[in-house]
């Protein structure tokens, strides 16, 4: 989202992480987040579980797709981020694949650094390429070397804000510049 089309925030960053996303409890007043420690939910009657898969109302079906507790989290993160809504994943190696998927198809790429969690490296080194996604890296956190690497199938630039092995910290104004200047997201 661009930052003219943004408003401003109701309420300052700090009352956002407490409270976005989420109303006391009607029944209880309670003001925390209830955890929801279930896999499944009941319809009204058939014809509510048939508009909830429709996807004509809102609501809760199976928590693999959808959760209150997480939907509170995805919803606070969004407020924030100044975003219109956020995923929450299982574990960053997820949210990876969740972004990949998203941005790129067979025959793009995705310019990194090489400075990764293991995991994160060995997710672009073998997944992505068996998916057809080219994983382009470069040596280091060069703001000069990741420009020379992206073309016009790169479709994202990846960084770790505190690189692995190394905890060096990447120039994350600099490469964010590079990236927006190709019309890619960091």
């Amino acid at each position: 989202m661009s930052s003219e089309n943004q408003q401003p925030p109701k309420h300052r960053f700090e009352t956002l992480a407490l409270h976005a996303g989420q109303s006391p409890d009607s029944a209880t007043n309670a003001r925390a987040v209830p955890i929801y420690q279930t896999s499944s939910f009941v319809f009204n009657d058939a014809e509510h579980g048939a508009n909830l898969f429709a996807l004509k109302e809102l609501g809760n079906i199976y928590s693999r797709l959808g959760n209150p507790t997480n939907d509170v989290f995805e919803q606070r993160m969004a407020a924030l981020e100044g975003g219109v809504g956020a995923l929450a994943t299982s574990s960053g190696q997820a949210a990876q694949f969740v972004v990949a998927a998203t941005l790129c198809e067979a025959g793009s790429n995705i310019v990194s650094t090489a400075y990764l969690y293991g995991g994160t490296y060995n997710q672009f080194k073998v997944a992505f390429p068996r998916l057809g996604i080219d994983v382009k890296f470069a040596s280091g956190d060069s703001v000069e070397e990741i420009d020379s690497l992206i073309d016009d199938k790169t479709r994202a630039v990846y960084i770790e804000s505190i690189g692995n092995p190394k905890y060096n910290v990447a120039d994350i104004r600099a490469i964010a510049d590079v990236a927006h200047k190709h019309g890619v997201p960091l």
